[in-house]
């Protein structure tokens, strides 16, 4: 396993239990505006190309579905809480279809035709490129850093797999010292990073600073940095 620090190690939060959250409107990793990070960095991301298709693991009700889609690509998320789909598409005045996913048992998919924006309510483990192709870009502010330090290598291997040559992934992770607090979030390193995608991907690291004082002082922490990483596919010359 990718070195993970020891005190999270074996950390795991259910599927249930971010349903509840939801449920329970415990929900402040949720930004009611588009990530200034994405803002900023968009252009290296869509690298001077027009309608190309963006994944959003575990993308909540990201306000920056819709901004995207504004701009004229479009949009497939995966999220595991209904409420947050549907919550979605209703604060953001769209309407939306649903239907069942025959490759995923239980799983329903959830679109708005006209900003092709789709969202899928299952296991991210459970989605693939046979269900709905591969990427030229992503953007996951809170992915890496929500799913269960030991599932690391295989999201990585997901989200690798989704992506389509000439793609460009915006990570955004968090970095603070695991032994004062559990998370989740949980703590990525940069080696961590290099380690996940580097065999397939060069990393460029965009940002990286210490901010987020509020939460640095809840979680007990005596650093917290946010760090921004564009990882692009490697050009095999094939």
């Amino acid at each position: 396993m990718t070195d993970v620090p020891a005190a999270q190690a074996n950390r795991t939060v259910s599927l249930a239990e971010w349903e509840q959250r939801w449920h329970d409107n415990r929900t402040t990793f949720h930004l009611p505006e588009v990530h200034w990070l994405l803002k900023a960095n968009i252009d290296k991301v869509i690298n001077g190309r027009t309608g190309i298709r963006f994944f959003f693991p575990l993308c909540g009700k990201a306000v920056d579905m819709k901004w995207l889609a504004d701009m004229g690509h479009s949009v497939v998320g995966v999220e595991i809480s209904e409420k947050a789909i549907r919550q979605f598409f209703e604060e953001n005045n769209m309407t939306y279809s649903e239907e069942p996913v025959p490759a995923i048992p239980g799983a329903m998919v959830y679109k708005n035709s006209e900003k092709n924006i789709s969202i899928y309510q299952c296991d991210i483990y459970s989605f693939s490129s046979s269900i709905d192709g591969q990427f030229q870009g992503m953007w996951d502010r809170g992915g890496l850093v929500a799913i269960n330090p030991k599932d690391r290598e295989k999201y990585a291997a997901l989200l690798t797999s989704l992506m389509a040559k000439g793609c460009r992934y915006l990570l955004l992770t968090l970095s603070y010292n695991a032994e004062l607090y559990a998370g989740p979030p949980f703590s990525v390193q940069h080696e961590q990073v290099q380690s996940l995608f580097g065999t397939s991907c060069d990393l460029e690291l965009l940002y990286s600073e210490e901010g987020m004082p509020d939460r640095r002082q809840k979680w007990g922490l005596d650093h917290l940095s946010e760090d921004m990483y564009l990882i692009a596919v490697r050009n095999t010359g094939n």
